[in-house]
């Protein structure tokens, strides 16, 4: 995985999640070294021998740090627990364990999650007893613990959204995590009443420099439905984050059903006015504009793009079609 183009080589980002683990693990901090991968689905995941990998699809939904440590105190409560390790004994077969480890170290991690997550699933008391200690590790280290249930309502929002309500059951992500039937009750039970810190500010600092490439990513994942309750989540946080209505603009342009195409225009006009603009939502603006025959507006947003981004890899792409805009 050291050698892998999917490791995000960012020591601020790592020391920063290090120094979470840190705060929830205690005299465990050095057992545990962190490696952030470019995925864009949701996980953690702890190895036996303390190699805790974060994807990125996990930092880019969690709304706090809070919410991120209660999904790194879970992890360290199944390594504290030797839950891993337990499972690795278990496995018969040598492909079974052949495919565990390959998850960590193919480009084909995310193929494989399916495969992985049969053979390498915690049982019910097992994931009981992780919710425990992370919840405790959460509140000795000051966290807000109810957050812990917070995360989970999130990520089940957007798989029920192709799934129906039994997708939690169905998901490859919770075939490694599998929550217990009322599992936000049982959380919201072990995190009382205290409150606690949430550090919103600590992670939108921390993941700044990476946020809008994740972004990208989600759109690229190609699941727009799951996508837009995402997006539409966090907007509602922030309703003017230009990087954010360029996102949920993308996925319209690109789904492009029913009244799609006039949803990508607001959010995309709506990003575009923003101060910090990404270049790229003139290029996404343009092409509405082109797709709905309005040549002024299309060649404006193209032109303007083209003065951004000088150098885009379409850059020749675009000016042929202003060539054809042009009276």
């Amino acid at each position: 995985m050291r050698r892998s183009s999917f490791l995000i080589r960012d020591p601020a980002l790592t020391r920063y999640l290090q120094d979470i683990v840190c705060k929830l693990g205690g005299e465990h901090c050095s057992d545990v070294r962190i490696q952030v991968v470019r995925t864009p689905q949701f996980n953690a995941s702890m190895g036996p021998n303390g190699l805790l990998q974060v994807w990125s699809g996990l930092l880019l939904r969690v709304d706090n740090e809070a919410q991120l440590a209660a999904v790194l105190g879970h992890e360290l409560g199944h390594y504290l627990e030797r839950h891993t390790l337990e499972r690795l004994r278990d496995m018969k077969s040598k492909s079974a364990l052949a495919a565990f480890l390959g998850v960590f170290g193919l480009v084909g991690a995310v193929a494989s999650l399916g495969v992985v997550a049969s053979a390498y699933s915690f049982t019910r008391d097992q994931e009981q007893r992780a919710d425990r200690i992370g919840s405790w590790l959460m509140r000795r280290a000051g966290y807000d613990a109810a957050q812990a249930a917070q995360v989970w309502d999130n990520l089940l929002g957007e798989l029920k959204v192709t799934g129906g309500e039994d997708a939690g059951r169905r998901s490859a992500m919770f075939a490694m995590h599998p929550p217990p039937e009322h599992r936000r009750d049982e959380l919201m039970t072990l995190a009382g009443n205290a409150g606690g810190n949430l550090g919103r500010e600590a992670l939108a600092s921390a993941i700044a420099a990476h946020r809008f490439g994740w972004l990208m990513e989600e759109v690229r994942r190609g699941q727009f439905e799951e996508s837009l309750v995402l997006f539409n989540r966090l907007l509602l946080q922030n309703p003017s984050d230009a990087g954010l209505l360029f996102a949920r603009g993308e996925v319209y342009r690109l789904r492009n059903v029913a009244d799609d195409l006039a949803k990508a225009e607001d959010d995309l006009l709506a990003a575009t006015a923003a101060s910090d603009a990404p270049a790229d939502a003139f290029r996404s603006l343009g092409l509405v504009h082109k797709r709905k025959m309005d040549k002024p507006a299309a060649a404006t947003a193209f032109e303007r793009y083209l003065a951004l981004a000088p150098d885009a890899g379409d850059a020749g792409l675009i000016k042929s079609y202003l060539s054809e805009l042009r009276p």
